[in-house]
């Protein structure tokens, strides 16, 4: 007997061409559903494993508090366990996929944006593990932002692997976003908008249909395996009157959502700026995070009540079962907290931890309405539930998600009317003060102009390519240590105005323009001086994955003809680079995509 051969046992390769085209041959419902069905099954036990991860993670590193190797460090070890975490999940992140890193909604869209909803296959693998040991040793994160990414990652595979086009992979990867929520939250109404509301950025029926199927589905597998984190509430209005109170709390809560969304950035800014290893900022943020539950006291069964996802805390804000003192300090704590787990290079995401803000908010003002209106003795945790839906639309800029949330989480549709006004007015305030939600704002920064309400958010021409599209591959490069003699012959022979520098080991180091060799002949110094002598050091790259968009603001910025290309964020591998003669080139590009575009 022989043995089968190594296409027919390998799982890994894709399916046999004619299998592939009769497929695609069915009708498009047909090939839509049924791998819409194949997405959300994978969605939901995606998510199952990501969370018994998560809890596998918790248990070894605060229960046997790494099999009892940390006993002798008393309550110091929960300054050793988030930064003994980070230090771990840190260089997979860096080696393996580094858009595993943040909050993963933002590399979502970005995906959904610019690369026609490609993912590489890779990322969901490592978003699980690396989110999965941040969490679990105290990263003051939620699961729901990397679930999504994983489901994304897995939808847009399986769109790759059948071949479909970005339209179609762009749905799947929706639908695996929209699946993973359902299946974190018991929730496949929130999972369907927060597909359609902020991935896509639009609603169709075609649309919807496929996502409805994934959310049900991915919910439905995960009843088996896990229970609602939050107990069904059931509040009601006590006056007419305090419709009004509500939407001052949306007012409150429009503002703290986008002062969320400022810390979480400048905290990024500032780790950036950092002169320390990529590897050791984590590590530093880790152990700072621990600080700040050693040295305070809100915690839960000897647990900060700020680490990890929080929902303990949200429940009990929920049911009115948290102080003034408490409540007030655990929502400045979380802005906080959040903002350093992430700005300092881990990963994870904030969708919970913005419900988290938001119940606390929302409990706070309960807490003040009482105190100012004793006669009407509202009950705190229906404005914490208010508060927590209204928080996370001004956050996300995605009212219609956050209702949802608010509904589905508790079961109680006697409040829909408050939550929906505190909702919408903390989006509209939100909006009015910042128009880039927390999810869209790394983006802009990036240079990627999203316009909401297309298919696929379709870009301005010009951001609708890459750098990767367009950039010189074949790049003259000149080494540090090239006597400046030889540079003038160089420059002599390829007529360029610039080029690249480069060290010993082949890493981009500098750039040296035809400017600088002017200057340094018309100071009188040639002789014995090198490249290293003259080059500019302090230079801006761009990477390949960015829009075209964003090189042109950076060419901009300093009046500068060329922009290297490196590998990724943190690289110094030289791939490419961008001239000004490559703008036509890119518009001439987009044009063609769009034409070609059905």
């Amino acid at each position: 007997m022989s043995l089968p051969s190594s296409e027919e046992t390998s799982f890994s390769q894709p399916p046999p061409r004619t299998l592939l085209r009769k497929f695609k041959s069915l009708p498009n419902l047909v090939v839509i559903t049924a791998l819409a069905l194949i997405v959300g099954i994978g969605a939901g036990f995606g998510a199952i494993f990501t969370e018994w991860l998560v809890e596998e993670v918790h248990h070894i590193f605060f229960e046997t508090k790494l099999w009892g190797l940390l006993d002798g460090f008393g309550a110091y070890y929960l300054v050793i366990v988030p930064a003994l975490g980070a230090l771990i999940f840190a260089p997979i992140i860096i080696h393996f996929a580094r858009e595993a890193k943040g909050h993963g909604v933002s590399e979502v869209l970005e995906a959904v944006s610019v690369r026609g909803g490609r993912i590489r296959p890779r990322v969901g693998i490592v978003k699980s593990l690396t989110s999965a040991l941040c969490i679990g040793t105290g990263g003051s994160v939620g699961l729901e932002g990397p679930i999504a990414q994983i489901g994304s990652a897995l939808g847009s595979t399986v769109g790759q692997i059948f071949t479909l086009n970005e339209d179609r992979i762009r749905l799947l990867l929706a639908c695996g976003a929209g699946g993973g929520i359902a299946a974190t939250f018991h929730a496949p109404i929130t999972g369907t908008i927060f597909a359609l509301e902020l991935i896509l950025g639009h609603l169709e029926a075609g649309y919807f249909s496929a996502v409805v199927i994934s959310a049900v589905v991915a919910d439905t597998i995960a009843q088996f395996y896990k229970e609602p984190f939050i107990d069904q509430q059931h509040y009601e209005l006590v006056s007419n009157w305090e419709l009004l109170l509500y939407a001052i709390l949306g007012v409150a809560a429009g503002i703290s959502a986008i002062s969320f969304t400022k810390v979480l950035y400048w905290m990024e800014e500032l780790w950036d700026r950092l002169p320390i290893s990529e590897y050791l900022k984590p590590v530093l943020g880790g152990a700072l995070l621990g600080i700040i539950g050693l040295i305070t006291f809100f915690q839960f069964d000897g647990f900060p009540r700020f680490f990890g996802m929080g929902y303990s805390s949200i429940n009990d804000a929920l049911n009115g079962r948290i102080a003034l003192d408490l409540i007030l300090a655990l929502f400045l704590l979380k802005i906080f907290t959040t903002s350093l787990t992430l700005g300092s290079g881990g990963t994870g995401g904030t969708f919970t931890p913005s419900l988290f803000m938001g119940a606390m908010l929302g409990g706070t003002f309960g807490h003040v309405v009482n105190m100012l209106f004793p006669t009407l003795n509202v009950p705190i945790g229906a404005y914490a539930l208010a508060g927590m839906a209204a928080f996370f639309g001004g956050a996300a800029h995605a009212p219609m998600t956050a209702i949802m949330v608010a509904f589905e989480l508790t079961g109680n549709y006697q409040l829909i009317l408050p939550i929906m006004l505190a909702t919408v007015i903390s989006t509209l305030v939100a909006q009015s003060i910042n128009p880039s939600s927390m999810y869209t704002l790394k983006l802009v920064r990036r240079g990627i102009k999203v316009r909401r309400g297309a298919p696929g958010h379709e870009l301005d021409v010009i951001e609708s390519v890459t750098v990767g599209d367009v950039m010189n591959t074949h790049v003259e490069v000149v080494p540090l240590t090239m006597p400046l003699f030889h540079l003038m012959e160089q420059f002599d022979q390829t007529h360029r105005h610039g080029f690249p520098v480069a060290n010993e080991a082949g890493e981009l180091v500098g750039v040296v323009s035809i400017r600088d060799l002017d200057n340094a002949i018309a100071a009188g110094k040639l002789q014995g001086r090198t490249v290293a002598d003259i080059a500019t050091k302090d230079i801006l790259v761009a990477y390949p994955f960015e829009p075209m968009g964003a090189a042109l603001q950076r060419l901009g910025v300093r009046q500068i003809s060329r922009l290297p290309v490196v590998e990724e964020e943190g690289s110094r591998k030289l791939v490419g680079i961008v001239l000004r003669a490559d703008i036509i080139k890119a518009y001439t590009h987009a044009l063609a995509k769009r034409t070609q575009s059905p």
